[in-house]
């Protein structure tokens, strides 16, 4: 593992969750801005552990974009798991509630889609690492401070720690602890 300014790049063979997540993503990115977060964060960067899915952040966008999205995503052999009518998987992301996409005659692994719901959200988005993997393959994470703020302070399950340990671990000399201690701050006043 490498990292280069606001890149890492990761010289792996990639595991079925990597290539589900790619071919999700590549269709994603076309349409919007993403952000990986949560779990799959730190199995990207060498946790052995098991998911079932991966979060993926994205801004909040229009019922057009959605359209043009979720059409993608089923000539894809995408399916959402929440419901099959465009609107309706549209209102659940307006109403800022997750909506999970799986392969066809699947459920798992599956991606757990989020928009932005507040501010914590936003500044998530706004600012992103990118991990570089083999064949030049790519995936924007959300940063590693914010991964490690949320999981120790909000999440706080015997997962997410080890989750956020993980990344201490594995990127410590990259690591902004002024940072983290400053989101650990803004994490604990906006969910109090």
């Amino acid at each position: 593992m490498e990292f280069i300014g606001n890149t890492i790049k990761i010289a792996r063979e990639l595991s079925e969750l990597d290539t589900f997540a790619l071919d999700f993503i590549n269709i994603l990115k076309k349409h919007t801005s993403y952000a990986v977060i949560s779990g799959y964060v730190s199995i990207l960067l060498g946790r052995s552990r098991a998911s079932e899915d991966v979060d993926i952040l994205i801004p909040k966008i229009g019922f057009n974009i959605f359209q043009e999205i979720y059409a993608d995503l089923k000539k894809a052999g995408f399916y959402c798991i929440n419901a099959e009518d465009d609107l309706e998987v549209y209102n659940y992301i307006k109403e800022k509630l997750a909506v999970r996409f799986a392969k066809n005659n699947s459920v798992i692994p599956n991606i757990e889609l989020k928009c932005t719901k507040n501010k914590i959200d936003d500044l998530t988005l706004s600012r992103t690492l990118k991990v570089m993997l083999s064949d030049n393959k790519e995936i924007i994470i959300s940063n590693l401070e914010m991964q490690i703020a949320f999981k120790e302070k909000i999440l706080k399950s015997p997962k997410d720690l080890e989750d956020a340990r993980h990344i201490r671990i594995v990127a410590e000399r990259h690591l902004d602890k002024e940072l983290i201690k400053r989101y650990e701050v803004m994490l604990d006043d906006f969910y109090k």
